[in-house]
């Protein structure tokens, strides 16, 4: 599949994860692809992969919780391709110190809370400002932010996670009402918990099958699924969507709250 070719993207956090799956799908479908990541040595192993899938690939360091970071990763992408046409700001703050106090509003503290607003939010934004003005120069393209089921239904643990997220999606409205007549569309993927190198490190097994019990295809997402859905919406095949936020969580948050008790008691 060559859908995406002559295109150019930018991934963020694309070191591992759903970042890594995105950034090869789309240079497996033709795009040349700038993969950036704060650990700058996973991210070169992601490009070289990519560049043997045929598609062009550089990798850059970019530390979403800096505004000159961004910038400059932005800045990459069009010395070394010429254009910005598709803009993934995948990245999040997943700073285990602060990861672990994010359970309710009384274990986080302010500190903490302030962090995760000024990475995970903040950086959103700022890819966003780059990404777009990048975008205009050529014409149009389009952005697709990270969110997450967490954002659209509460959950009893990673509360400041949950409401960065939900910021995310109302910037998402924003950035496509803003922008949309000049060419440039952006939409959100809220993906359920996806089984990543770092879900398999830190999620007991017990948490694991506790969601693949809420989800209607009886199994838990991979990195593959969300990379998908975001090729897709990359694509020109998705150019009617805009200002929107997908689940991607099978199912998850399409059913009543009983119904992993239901269908275990009645089949």
């Amino acid at each position: 599949m060559t859908e995406l070719a002559g295109k150019v993207a930018l991934v963020t956090g694309a070191g591992s994860g759903i970042g890594r799956a995105t950034a090869l799908l789309l240079a497996s479908r033709g795009a040349s692809v700038l993969v950036t990541d704060i650990d700058l040595s996973s991210a070169e192993g992601v490009a070289e992969t990519a560049r043997d899938l045929g598609g062009g690939a550089r990798a850059a360091h970019c530390d979403i919780g800096s505004e000159e970071s961004i910038a400059a990763a932005v800045e990459t992408s069009l010395d070394g391709f010429g254009r910005l046409d598709i803009l993934f700001n995948n990245a999040a703050l997943l700073r285990s110190e602060v990861v672990e106090q994010d359970i309710n509003i009384l274990t986080i503290s302010t500190a903490a809370w302030d962090e995760m607003m000024g990475v995970t939010l903040r950086g959103t934004m700022l890819g966003c400002r780059y990404g777009v003005r990048a975008m205009l120069r050529t014409g149009g393209g389009s952005v697709i932010n990270t969110s997450s089921t967490f954002s659209l239904a509460a959950h009893n643990t990673n509360v400041a996670y949950g409401v960065a997220k939900s910021g995310i999606n109302t910037l998402t409205a924003y950035v496509a009402t803003a922008f949309g007549r000049q060419g440039i569309r952006c939409n959100a993927v809220a993906p359920s918990l996806i089984m990543t190198p770092l879900a398999h490190r830190y999620l007991p097994e017990p948490v694991q099958r506790l969601h693949e019990d809420s989800s209607l295809t009886g199994s838990l997402g991979a990195p593959e699924d969300v990379a998908a859905v975001v090729a897709f919406l990359a694509s020109d095949q998705a150019r009617f969507l805009t200002g929107q936020v997908i689940r991607v969580d099978g199912g998850t948050l399409a059913h009543q709250p009983t119904y992993a008790d239901w269908r275990r008691q009645v089949g």
